[in-house]
């Protein structure tokens, strides 16, 4: 199969709030900035991109897609990306998997959970 995930974009307001904030969160670096649409990847360029792509209309409803994002220490992980603008929706568990729901400064859903809990 020729296919692989090479962005993953997400509809924003401000691309330039998001990107101070998934850059920091990711440990990311811009590597386009179009104004209506910022790319930003990895700095060891390993893995895919970000897009940050401006739009007319608010979110309005929960995201069908969004990230799963792993960490060595998931709670560490959340107190520290509330601190770069995010926020708390939730913690859940089910047997052998916890995660934390955030949302981005724009209200985008993402979920933190612990590395050696996903699957691989």
């Amino acid at each position: 199969m020729g296919l692989n995930i090479a962005c993953i974009t997400i509809d924003c307001a401000d691309p330039a709030k998001l990107t101070a904030f998934w850059t920091e969160a990711l440990d990311f670096t811009v590597v386009a900035d179009l104004g209506e649409f910022v790319f930003l990847a990895p700095k060891d360029a390993r893995g895919a991109a970000i897009g940050l792509q401006r739009v007319d209309e608010p979110k309005r409803d929960k995201n069908r897609v969004h990230m799963d994002l792993s960490a060595d220490d998931r709670p560490a992980e959340v107190e520290r990306l509330v601190g770069l603008g995010a926020s708390v929706s939730g913690e859940f568990t089910v047997p052998g998997l916890t995660w934390t729901v955030l949302t981005d400064p724009e209200g985008n859903e993402f979920c933190v959970s612990e590395r050696s809990e996903m699957p691989t």
